[in-house]
């Protein structure tokens, strides 16, 4: 049977590591409680490096790194929310819980990090007055649904409904992600392919066109002539390239030019519903959650628009919070916008007047999920063979202009 390596916490809130075997997680998960243990991480023995040491290490381990990252990352924060929500729900205080979770940090800046909120909470500010301290890390979608909790007094539950959603946005992001791996792969093929081409091989036959004597073809001449302006000018156009991408990144920043980029990523073919579906499958879901915490609808689609990346789709909630207000719903002024998917906007009404706002949201997250990865698919149906056929025509195309040269070449010898 495999080999798991574990994290656990006593009633005492003592951390236990240690080794077992078993035939998957669920049994480990059993035993250690058989034991009187809450399990806080498990992995393969194999992948033991990912498990944080115990507290007397951390701190040397964390030393020892050349390459961690300086800041929290995403995936360090969604852990760091599961294992806050086990340890709560085991019954340890709070600020046990973060010295525990301080000790079993994996890098220094998550370690730093809980110290300033374990700080802070036993200088008696709540936990969400500690986080909305660090706004730069947690969003205010995260703190909202912390001071919920709070108020609710189930912060543990709801630090773990917190990170489930978190984990299926996650998933969300990563399929995007997986998907534009082998387009991202075939564009630097062909990049590369073109570059040797021009750089390496036109320069083989450049000099054997000189000494023909000959006026070569258009194309032969357009080929030959590139292939010495990157020979020569290669670093100019690489610096061209670098600061074209700096001039994009940093027009982007701009709110009239990221809601005009948004706005044709919408209307472009494939694309543009693959980025609705995506936007909408996020949106639903963050709103179902706040929900389920006791936020209401207003403040919750005001924090739920902070956490889109489409502006567009961002800045059409304002017009439907207007009208919220008015008293005019939710469901009818969200399909007015004509951004949104209608499928969803139809199942939000159903939910707004059958009194089940939140399970629709719900579905809506789960039907798009699936939405998008039956998008991811036709997008990459039609993205795929697109970049094979191009990278064909523009190779195909350098080697027939050498062709052109070399076949002049040989009627001048007849």
């Amino acid at each position: 049977m495999p080999m798991y390596r574990y994290r656990a916490v006593s009633a005492a809130g003592e951390v236990a590591v240690g080794e077992l075997d078993a035939a998957n997680e669920g049994e480990i998960v059993d035993r250690l409680r058989d034991q009187g243990l809450m399990p806080v991480q498990i992995a393969h023995a194999t992948g033991a490096a990912s498990v944080a040491p115990a507290a007397g290490a951390g701190a040397g381990a964390r030393r020892r790194r050349l390459f961690e990252s300086t800041t929290v990352t995403r995936d360090q924060l969604l852990a760091l929310t599961r294992e806050l929500a086990t340890l709560l729900q085991a019954g340890l205080p709070l600020d046990r819980a973060l010295e525990i979770l301080i000790g079993l940090a994996a890098t220094a800046p998550v370690a730093s990090l809980l110290q300033g909120i374990r700080d802070d909470v036993r200088g008696g500010k709540a936990l969400s007055q500690a986080l909305d301290a660090r706004r730069e890390i947690f969003s205010r979608f995260y703190i909202n649904i912390v001071r919920a909790g709070e108020a609710g007094g189930a912060l543990g539950v709801v630090l773990q409904r917190l990170s489930d959603t978190m984990e299926r946005n996650k998933e969300l992001r990563e399929s995007v992600k997986s998907a534009l791996i082998y387009p991202s792969l075939l564009v630097l093929v062909a990049v590369v392919s073109v570059a040797v081409l021009l750089v390496w091989v036109v320069p083989q036959f450049e000099a054997t066109f000189a000494q023909a004597g000959k006026a070569l073809p258009l194309p032969t001449l357009v080929v030959v002539t590139l292939g010495k302006f990157m020979r020569h000018w290669w670093w100019a156009v690489a610096g061209c390239a670098l600061l074209a991408v700096w001039w994009l990144r940093r027009r982007g920043r701009l709110a009239a030019v990221r809601r005009a980029r948004d706005a044709r990523w919408l209307r472009l073919p494939l694309v543009g519903d693959l980025i609705a579906k995506v936007e909408t499958a996020r949106f639903a879901r963050t709103l179902a959650t706040l929900l389920a915490n006791g936020v209401t609808l207003l403040s919750g689609i005001a924090i739920v628009k902070e956490t889109m990346g489409n502006t567009v789709l961002a800045n059409a909630l304002d017009g439907v919070l207007v009208k919220l207000r008015e008293g005019k719903g939710f469901g009818r002024p969200l399909a007015e916008t004509g951004l949104y998917p209608r499928l969803a906007t139809q199942m939000v009404m159903v939910g707004e007047e059958s009194g089940r706002l939140e399970e629709m949201l719900h579905r809506v997250a789960d039907i798009y999920d699936r939405e998008v990865q039956a998008a991811i698919k036709r997008f990459l149906a039609v993205l795929e063979p697109a970049l094979i056929l191009t990278l064909a025509v523009l190779i195909g195309g350098i080697v027939f202009s050498i062709l052109m040269g070399v076949m002049g070449m040989s009627e001048l010898v007849i």
